[in-house]
C-alpha cells in the first residue's frame, strides 16, 4: 500500500488540510499557500475525504473532487491525496494515528479554518488531536470570535502560540496551536453549490 501513498522525506513537517472539497476553490488554495508561508511547513497534503461524518448529505464522488482539486491546486509543495479512502479511516483522530504510524520520521501539523475551530469540540476524540498534533488555524471572515471563544480554544488557552511566532509551529511539540489572521477570500463550497456551479 505504501507505493500508493504520498512520498515524504524523513524529518519533513507536513501540514494536513482535510475536508470534503465539495468543490475545491480559490479559498482552499489561498489558505494552503498562507499556511506554507506562515507556519514554516515543508509541504501540505490535501486530505480529500470520502465523506464528512458531521454533514448529513454525502459529497460529490471522490474521483470528481480529486480531479477538481488537482485542477485548482498547483504548487510544488502541495499534494492532493485520497489517503483516508486508501487507508480506510473516517475520523481525523484515526487518520492522524495511521499517518504517524506510516510516517514515523515525519512531523504533522493539522490545518483548519477558524470555522472548524468553533466546532472542534464536536469532533471525535478532539482532545486526543489537540494533545498529539500541533494545530494551525487560519481565520476566515466572520469566524474569529466564535473560534476564539469556543470550548476547545478556552481549554487549550495555555498552549496557544502567539501569531508573531507562527513560523515556530512546524517544530513545536503538541499540545500547541496557533491562530493567525490573514486576508481571506470570502468564498465557500456551500456558496458555490448553492449557485449551481458544481452540478
Amino acid at each position: 500500500m505504501r507505493d500508493m501513498l504520498p512520498h515524504a522525506r524523513p524529518g519533513q513537517t507536513i501540514g494536513l488540510l482535510g475536508g470534503s472539497f465539495d468543490p475545491p476553490h480559490a479559498g482552499h488554495v489561498h489558505v494552503t499557500r498562507e499556511a506554507l508561508k506562515r507556519f514554516g511547513l515543508d509541504r501540505v497534503w490535501w486530505l480529500v475525504s470520502p465523506g464528512n461524518p458531521l454533514k448529513p448529505h454525502g459529497p460529490a464522488p471522490l474521483s470528481r473532487r480529486m480531479a477538481a482539486a488537482r485542477g485548482v491546486m498547483a504548487h510544488p509543495k502541495v499534494e492532493v491525496t485520497d489517503i483516508e479512502a486508501r487507508i480506510g479511516t473516517r475520523y481525523t483522530a484515526e487518520t492522524l494515528q495511521a499517518l504517524q504510524a506510516l510516517y514515523p520520521s515525519c512531523r504533522f501539523v493539522w490545518l483548519m479554518g477558524a470555522d472548524n475551530m468553533a466546532q472542534f469540540h464536536l469532533w471525535d476524540r478532539w482532545d486526543w488531536i489537540l494533545r498529539h498534533v500541533p494545530i494551525g488555524i487560519l481565520a476566515r471572515p466572520g469566524d474569529r470570535m466564535a473560534a476564539l471563544n469556543s470550548p476547545a480554544a478556552r481549554l487549550a488557552a495555555p498552549w496557544r502560540l502567539p501569531a508573531r511566532n507562527s513560523a515556530a509551529l512546524a517544530r513545536a511539540e503538541a499540545p500547541c496551536w496557533c491562530f493567525i489572521n490573514v486576508p481571506m477570500r470570502d468564498i465557500s463550497s456551500s456558496e458555490i453549490r448553492a449557485r449551481g456551479d458544481w452540478g
